[in-house]
């Protein structure tokens, strides 16, 4: 049985929209494709350089319930902080899904 408890956050999981961008390309948004309950565990962070601009690259072990299907192009938003998926693994007999996932910080 899954403690209901654990899972004390509202994500919305955004699925990619890809759009032609009139010169044999697209261009990717993201729409909001569903809102699942999931937690939310920050682990270590590292430090980058981008574009000449100093990031914190922040992961996080996100769990939920499984169920969801997903895709590395998939991303999962907490208000303003979107993660973008790295890894996922079935956890719990499939009862739940466990992401490996990463947010940059400026």
């Amino acid at each position: 049985m899954i403690d209901p408890g654990r899972l004390n956050r509202r994500l919305t999981l955004l699925a990619p929209v890809e759009t032609d961008d009139g010169q044999g390309g697209v261009v990717r948004s993201y729409g909001a494709q569903a809102v699942l309950w999931a937690s939310v565990v920050p682990l270590a962070a590292r430090e980058g350089v981008a574009a000449d601009t100093d990031r914190a690259a922040l992961r996080a072990r996100i769990t939920l319930r499984a169920g969801v299907t997903l895709s590395r192009a998939h991303r999962l938003a907490d208000g303003d902080t979107v993660y973008r998926i790295i890894a996922w693994r079935s956890r719990e007999r499939g009862a739940l899904l466990e992401i490996d996932a990463e947010t940059e910080l400026t």
